[in-house]
């Protein structure tokens, strides 16, 4: 069994925004495998489940707010006995250009994204990390976290479909036949 958890803020308000694409490609994974979100109270959490192939694929979207994701994600991986390698976490990165996405299967560190701090706090850090890229921030003129809580720009929020889609049928592909430990990806 696998569990692919997607990170994002909860609210209408929080919907469209780069903080959120976790959610998105989350939502994509679920819709193409034809599988229905049901809240549980429980994990705190809106749980989706498919198959592919042999594998059972649960799917996650913390109900918390992203910095207290790992809360939820330690209470599915106790109740279904999943270790931590067979964790997979959609976020989003501003050190990745949008249209990218990284996926490190082997890495200690947050890079300081607090939805992946409370990741590590909870369950360890042995978790495979999907960084989806948001355009890079220059930290000199707006802090990260003021720039992830706005929406995509115009020209992003046409390709965010298009990237979704293939984001959502990469992270299933790298699944079912993963590439070495550090792969980026082109999404557009």
């Amino acid at each position: 069994m696998k569990l692919i958890v997607g990170l994002g803020n909860i609210g209408a308000q929080y919907a469209k925004t780069r903080h959120n694409i976790g959610f998105m490609v989350a939502d994509e994974l679920a819709a193409a495998q034809e599988a229905r979100w049901k809240p549980n109270d429980k994990f705190k959490a809106d749980i989706a489940r498919l198959e592919l192939g042999d594998t059972t694929i649960l799917i996650a979207k913390p109900q918390t707010m992203m910095n207290l994701s790992g809360e939820a994600i330690q209470k599915v991986m106790q109740f279904y006995k999943i270790a931590p390698a067979d964790v997979w976490v959609l976020l989003d990165d501003v050190d990745v250009e949008f249209g990218r996405m990284r996926i490190r299967a082997k890495s200690t560190s947050s890079g300081g994204h607090q939805g992946v701090n409370s990741t590590i706090q909870h369950i360890g850090s042995g978790f495979v990390r999907v960084r989806l890229g948001i355009s890079l921030n220059d930290r000199a003129v707006e802090p990260s976290e003021v720039y992830v809580l706005k929406p995509f720009n115009p020209k992003e929020q046409k390709a965010l479909p298009a990237l979704v889609k293939k984001a959502a049928r990469v992270t299933l592909d790298q699944i079912g036949n993963p590439q070495p430990e550090d792969t980026t990806f082109d999404l557009l």
